[in-house]
């Protein structure tokens, strides 16, 4: 329902009811030269009518491009009935259950969302979701070490191959605790090499970063890896995408005992790209490692009667605890995008989830061929691939995204500033969502691009 604002005189009975003269009096307690007289540069409010016409016409100057973007954020189909009833009134005002008297539908919803992430993950406990999936990272990497009570170095061994903003935000958030991440080299293929791992055997590593897929779209030797980790002391983290979970082997499931954490990015479950947000991080872990858990947990019980409800539980959050016991701040279950993450991945299921993620690994594996086949594009890793992949152009990227924009592509992200001894090298990823007629004219734009001459592009 659209907001409607108080009229004057709304405004006026609720003054008078409160006995106060102007809303001005309610912040009498600001002294006047803190106060903001007036924005410059902010023009006078419209109405209704034409403030909606002003955003229909910022929307339509961004068009209607095929997106060939990954690199963290993906455009899949989300059914109509998603958000049909993810926008419902109870879910969609609704506020933090804390009281769970009140809240029975709103904790019924994150017990499911959790269920679902842990049977994805292969792991006995999730929580009730995250920001997205950096900062889900940067939690993880903080409950690995505070769980892994053998080692005292709080160092984690952190590969290239990791997305590198989540590198950053996992950089910021720990950077003033203590933690030190030690870099992983990337191997010229693309992945951390398990062999690459022998000179830190024996030392004192709380654990181990294993991306899978890895940035890159490249698959990593996770079995190795994970025994690698445990066999040296230190826990395995799992940084895994959701849609990828549905035909590759579960966290869980890694290595001889699987990993200790997962976590990542629930975007792919039913949140639009929006831009950039808001999204879901989602974790999961070992039954073993749950007081460690940063956020909330739902759990599901009964009451006197015997019924079954559900309530808030291990909330070892600061604002339930002393700070100095709280094992995180996080202040959100990112209630909305759960609820949209839940009813997603209740209409799919699991074998709606594998043909989403077999169309989505049939689409790239035919954008790669139609790409690949262009003097002036070669892809880079020759290894096993999920999702999108690494090319090489042979011109600057920046160029080529400029131009095929113009013809309405989006044509994938530019790794080259990230890292720059790559070379030219351009990110593609084809979602189910992807036609064979639009992959065949990326490829007939990016064909006529790369012919021309540089200096015509």
């Amino acid at each position: 329902m659209p907001f409607i604002p108080h009229t004057p005189d709304d405004i006026e009975r609720m003054l008078s009811a409160i006995g106060v003269g102007s809303i001005d009096d309610l912040f009498d307690e600001i002294p006047p030269e803190l106060r903001c007289h007036g924005l410059k540069g902010i023009p006078t409010g419209m109405n209704e009518q034409a403030i909606g016409k002003l955003m229909r016409t910022r929307a339509a100057q961004d068009g209607e491009p095929t997106c060939f973007i990954g690199a963290g954020a993906y455009d899949h189909h989300i059914p109509a009935a998603v958000w049909q009833l993810a926008s419902r009134g109870e879910f969609y005002s609704a506020y933090t259950p804390y009281q769970a008297e009140a809240s029975q539908g709103t904790l019924q919803v994150i017990y499911e969302f959790q269920s679902m992430i842990a049977g994805l993950c292969a792991l006995e406990v999730a929580n009730a979701s995250l920001y997205d999936g950096a900062s889900a990272l940067a939690e993880a990497v903080l409950m690995a070490v505070r769980a892994n009570r053998k080692s005292k170095s709080k160092r984690i061994l952190f590969p290239a191959s990791v997305h590198p903003r989540y590198r950053q935000v996992v950089e910021t958030i720990v950077r003033h605790q203590g933690i030190e991440l030690v870099a992983l080299p990337l191997s010229e293929q693309g992945h951390t090499d398990p062999a690459s791992l022998a000179r830190w055997a024996g030392e004192d590593i709380a654990a181990l970063v294993i991306p899978q897929p890895n940035f890159f779209g490249v698959l990593e030797e996770v079995d190795a890896l994970t025994d690698w980790a445990h066999a040296n002391g230190a826990l395995a983290i799992g940084l895994v995408n959701p849609i990828a979970l549905a035909l590759l082997s579960s966290p869980g499931e890694w290595g001889a005992q699987g990993a200790d954490i997962a976590c990542g990015e629930g975007q792919p479950l039913g949140a639009p790209l929006a831009s950039g947000g808001p999204y879901i991080g989602f974790m999961a872990c070992r039954q073993q490692h749950v007081r460690q858990m940063p956020g909330r947990i739902v759990g599901r019980t009964v009451d006197l009667d015997g019924k079954p409800g559900f309530s808030l539980t291990l909330q070892a959050r600061e604002q339930h605890i002393r700070r100095s016991k709280a094992t995180s701040n996080i202040c959100t279950n990112q209630g909305l995008l759960a609820t949209a993450a839940t009813i997603h991945m209740a209409l799919l299921g699991p074998e709606g989830l594998r043909r989403v993620a077999e169309s989505c690994h049939a689409n790239t594996r035919l954008l790669r061929d139609r790409l690949c086949a262009i003097d002036g594009v070669v892809q880079v890793f020759a290894r096993p691939f999920f999702h999108e992949l690494l090319l090489r152009l042979d011109r600057p990227v920046g160029e080529v995204q400029q131009a095929l924009a113009a013809q309405g592509i989006l044509a994938g992200y530019d790794v080259s500033a990230h890292y720059p001894a790559l070379g030219n090298t351009l990110l593609v990823c084809a979602t189910e969502l992807r036609s064979e007629p639009e992959i065949a004219h990326y490829a007939d734009q990016l064909a006529s691009v790369l012919c021309s001459s540089p200096s015509t592009i």
